[in-house]
């Protein structure tokens, strides 16, 4: 037995249903599917993937005791066990393929790790994931809300989001103070956004670094051009504008600097 430490946000999974669905929840489209579990802990999703003869799968656990565990447990995978820290990885060192991305996430950096998604997103096709409730509300939900925040727009320009089901406290050991989620990430049909992609990372967090503001207000910092302040567009709120509202806004906010 692996001891769950909380500076990792461990919480490990007992309930080998939800297990399963989790695991059912991925979606195979060719022969190989180089696929990544992140935080496998004692393996309660590993066991049931390493079968699995369309799955190339892979472990990245920072874990040192989990580590061990597992190498004991799973010595077919001994060589496929990349210990160390999924922020710090450098994908395309472990293969050139598409990757599948899976996992039970620490809570503690769910957020980071959907960050360091975005930035592989030409490599990482699909994420399935369980985490809290909370960050999983903020990723999925859609314009107009409150939970509706930055990584709910970075998110969605470049992947299809599906809240699949919640998760009680109960299922896991020990139990956290919060409800789950399960939500699965497919990489959409847009290679690149139709206006400059860093230009539109800053709008978009900065337009949120004050939600209660107008747009007008919120993005001052970033000195526009008075014709963009003008836009009817900057009556807005940051949560109140779609993922393609605020693609066309940093298209026009482009086009001014010109």
């Amino acid at each position: 037995m692996v001891r769950a430490k909380k500076f990792l946000g461990q919480h490990f999974l007992k309930d080998q249903n939800i297990a399963l669905r989790i695991v059912e929840s991925l979606i195979l489209t060719g022969d190989k599917n180089f696929t990544l579990e992140i935080g496998p802990g004692m393996g309660v999703l590993t066991r049931l993937m390493m079968n699995n003869p369309k799955l190339d799968l892979h472990l990245v656990e920072i874990d040192r005791e989990s580590v061990a565990y597992l190498k004991e447990h799973y010595p077919a995978l001994t060589e496929r066990i990349h210990e160390g820290d999924f922020l710090k990885m450098d994908l395309h060192q472990l293969t050139s393929d598409d990757i599948h991305i899976i996992g039970n996430f620490p809570y503690n950096i769910s957020s980071q790790i959907f960050f360091r998604v975005l930035e592989n997103r030409d490599q990482v096709k699909q994420v399935v994931c369980m985490l809290q409730k909370e960050v999983a509300d903020r990723i999925a939900e859609k314009e107009g809300s409150k939970t509706y925040g930055i990584l709910s727009v970075l998110l969605q320009a470049y992947y299809d989001v599906e809240y699949l089901f919640k998760v009680p406290p109960g299922v896991f050991n020990p139990p956290p103070k919060v409800m789950s989620a399960v939500i699965r990430l497919t990489r959409n049909g847009r290679k690149k956004l139709d206006c400059n992609e860093v230009l539109f990372q800053k709008v978009v967090k900065q337009g949120f670094q004050n939600r209660r503001k107008t747009l007008r207000n919120a993005l001052k910092p970033l000195n526009l051009p008075a014709q963009i302040a003008a836009l009817p567009v900057m009556d807005m709120r940051a949560e109140q504008l779609s993922v393609e509202q605020f693609i066309s806004l940093t298209l026009q906010i482009e086009h001014a600097a010109e």
